[in-house]
């Protein structure tokens, strides 16, 4: 009998963002993988009561309350590991934290160390948090698991672990069900988006490089300008230049970058749409020429994902684990060059129909290696190794 404790913590959130989404991905596929092994018995250990919409128990899976809640992975989860190591093999967690002390040997997971190269974009408690709980939990991990090729490598520098210790898994993405078309219209609408738009997608922040996406954005208007004078069709009426849409959350240290949309000439052109439901992703990325993601780092960069799936082109930094994810199927820039970041912005635009199907074709064959269920397999295969060899 495989015998597997899970922290479900990350999972059993309502509005789940970044490392919720990617644990409740593994969470479900580990349950959709397991569903007919009878020689397994996994438990979910929780704080809170669990959500509707987690895989619901039945014989080898099983959910738990453990508590008091506060303090819970370096309090509760250390003494209920102690009073039940006999009844766990194997715990995994699918966040950066383990407990400091477990009397269970335990799997964990790092998404991305940007905190030791960004530390100033971090409030203080979580930096803290993040460099100490993750460098012990890294340490005295059996096996880490980890989302591009790219972390791997910058948990091989940083915390001087094996290579065999530590295990790529690549997370996937699935958009939800669209909105329907009338109150997409609307979205639109309400958003004044009426005219062609590159798209960047996610949280307002100083390391997505969105000032940089607006030095570009300035460059490429003007290179347009340029471009459309030195034609034939200078003299006849011209399409409007396109919009540049930054959807999402405003988030921490967000000041700088609001200040600097403000003060742009081309202010007016700019459209801040505030958090994004689900609902309207994918035709906000549809509808886009081009999606920007030039990041100063990512530890995996699931937008550019999105881009993929919706069949809109993603330009990327070519820095960290970006390359990785597109593959041949975006276009690489440097993040601290404006002029290479409007080239690239030009090209999408100026793309005729034969390239933008050839364009599509490399994405759909990229998107091809990410998969949610391959994910499961690998850490599921993993925490069956481990949990043998401690029997």
């Amino acid at each position: 009998m495989i015998k597997i404790a899970i922290d479900g913590n990350e999972a059993n959130v309502k509005n789940r963002v970044g490392s919720n989404t990617y644990a409740f991905a593994i969470l479900t596929e580990l349950y959709k993988l397991t569903a007919t092994r009878k020689n397994l018995d996994v438990t979910v250990l929780l704080s809170s009561k669990k959500l509707a919409d987690l895989p619901t128990a039945r014989p080898n899976w099983r959910y738990m309350i453990v508590g008091p809640q506060k303090l819970w992975t370096q309090w509760a989860l250390p003494i209920h590991l102690f009073l039940h190591q006999n009844d766990y093999q194997i715990f995994f967690t699918p966040s950066h934290y383990a407990p400091r002390i477990s009397s269970v040997p335990y799997v964990s997971s790092v998404m991305d160390l940007a905190y030791l190269h960004y530390p100033k974009q971090f409030r203080r408690h979580d930096l803290l948090q993040l460099k100490n709980w993750t460098k012990y939990s890294v340490k005295n991990a059996q096996k880490i698991i980890t989302i591009s090729k790219f972390s791997k490598q910058e948990i091989l520098k940083h915390y001087g672990r094996e290579d065999k210790d530590v295990i790529v898994a690549y997370p996937s993405f699935q958009f939800t069900t669209s909105a329907p078309i009338e109150q997409t219209r609307q979205f639109f609408k309400n958003h004044s988006i009426h005219n062609k738009y590159f798209l960047y997608l996610g949280t307002i922040q100083p390391r997505k490089n969105i000032t940089g996406i607006i030095d570009a954005y300035e460059v490429f208007l003007r290179k347009l300008a340029a471009a459309n004078l030195r034609t034939k069709k200078a003299n006849k009426r011209q399409p409007k230049e396109p919009d540049l849409l930054i959807a999402g959350k405003v988030g921490w240290l967000a000041d700088d970058i609001l200040a600097r949309i403000k003060n742009s000439p081309f202010s007016k052109k700019i459209i801040l749409t505030g958090f994004v439901d689900d609902r309207f992703k994918r035709a906000l990325y549809q509808n886009a020429i081009a999606s920007l993601l030039v990041s100063r780092y990512e530890g995996f960069g699931i937008p550019a994902l999105e881009s993929m799936q919706a069949g809109t082109i993603p330009i990327v930094a070519n820095n960290s684990s970006l390359p990785e994810v597109v593959g041949q199927a975006g276009l690489l820039v440097k993040d601290n060059n404006p002029q290479a970041i409007s080239d690239a912005m030009l090209k999408a635009y100026q793309m005729t129909h034969k390239e933008q199907l050839k364009a599509k074709t490399a994405m759909q064959r990229q998107i091809r290696k990410f998969s949610w269920r391959e994910a499961a397999k690998i850490i599921f295969k993993v925490l069956e190794e481990k949990s043998k060899n401690v029997s």
